[in-house]
């Protein structure tokens, strides 16, 4: 059983209530890390993705000899280090020439990885264009139909997802959605696409959107992978009881968000529910009298 020191200071004490288990976890960081054979083309590759991912990644500037799909203990070892959920590999060589490892972890271990090759690639300093501020919250588009058929492609666009959503948010300010992530899969190759939103005037209160390209962009083909088996995968997903919505009855909700509710009453008898006191509504006497079973004799006068 291992044991575990107690921490001495504040500070060390804040650093291991931050890696403690919690009901909403932290937003997911990123390693990216260079290869002992990586290349000007790679080491530009993991740069971008690391400016368009800050501050929720760590740019590791050394060279690491290894290989993950044959040994995955050093990105393990890397991941507990810096607390990083998230990992993309850059490396190159004759076999596999400008090689991205896409990869995220479960329990600090290897969950999925998966191997793309970079055949085209235009860095941000190629496009002199305006770009984005540090830290914002993109929008993702996924183009094609790959990714909802083909198994592989699906887990590839939950990778992609999880690498570039950035932290969740209660609520979304219209002039702070300036970047889309656009990615497309058609004829085995995979193209990364970004472009700032450009809010123009329209003569009205929605204003005219316009995409401006500012980089990086990238072409793509899906080389090897690695995917966690059903069982780890559904475990991966599981989420705390106390997170999970009690269920209310008679409730549903529609695509939109709609909330609809069913009641259930009692059956009303219509010909007792008063209505309005009307002079036009009244009944006359004939329709009273025919309703009592026929008219009454008159009393005679008494003389």
């Amino acid at each position: 059983i291992p044991r575990y020191r107690k921490p001495k200071t504040k500070r060390a004490k804040r650093f291991l209530e931050k890696r403690e288990p919690k009901l909403k976890e932290n937003t997911k960081n990123a390693m990216l890390i260079k290869g002992g054979n990586a290349n000007s083309t790679v080491t530009e590759v993991l740069k971008d993705i690391y400016a368009v991912k800050k501050p929720f990644a760590v740019l590791y500037k050394k060279k690491n000899i290894t290989r993950p799909f044959e040994d995955q203990t050093s990105l393990e070892f890397f991941s507990k280090k810096s607390d990083c959920s998230l990992f993309l590999f850059g490396s190159h060589n004759k076999k596999r020439p400008n090689n991205l490892v896409l990869g995220r972890m479960f329990d600090y271990h290897v969950l999925d990885m998966i191997e793309l090759g970079v055949e085209k690639f235009v860095s941000l300093k190629d496009v002199k264009n305006s770009k984005c501020p540090e830290g914002t919250k993109p929008m993702l588009i996924f183009a094609g139909d790959m990714f909802d058929v083909n198994e592989e492609y699906r887990r590839l666009k939950s990778l992609l997802i999880d690498f570039f959503r950035g932290p969740s948010v209660p609520s979304i300010r219209l002039a702070g959605l300036e970047c889309v992530l656009h990615f497309t899969a058609v004829d085995g190759k995979i193209y990364m696409r970004s472009y700032k939103v450009l809010l123009k005037k329209s003569g009205c209160k929605i204003p005219r959107i316009e995409l401006e390209e500012m980089g990086p962009s990238l072409d793509l083909v899906m080389r090897r992978t690695h995917l966690a088996s059903d069982d780890l995968y559904k475990l991966s997903l599981k989420q705390p009881k106390a997170l999970k919505p009690k269920k209310k009855k008679n409730i549903s909700h529609d695509v939109f968000g709609t909330t609809y509710g069913r009641i259930h009453m009692q059956k009303q008898d219509l010909s007792k529910l008063q209505t309005r006191k009307m002079k036009g509504l009244k009944k006359r006497p004939a329709e009273k009298s025919a309703e009592g079973g026929g008219s009454k004799p008159k009393k005679s006068k008494s003389a």
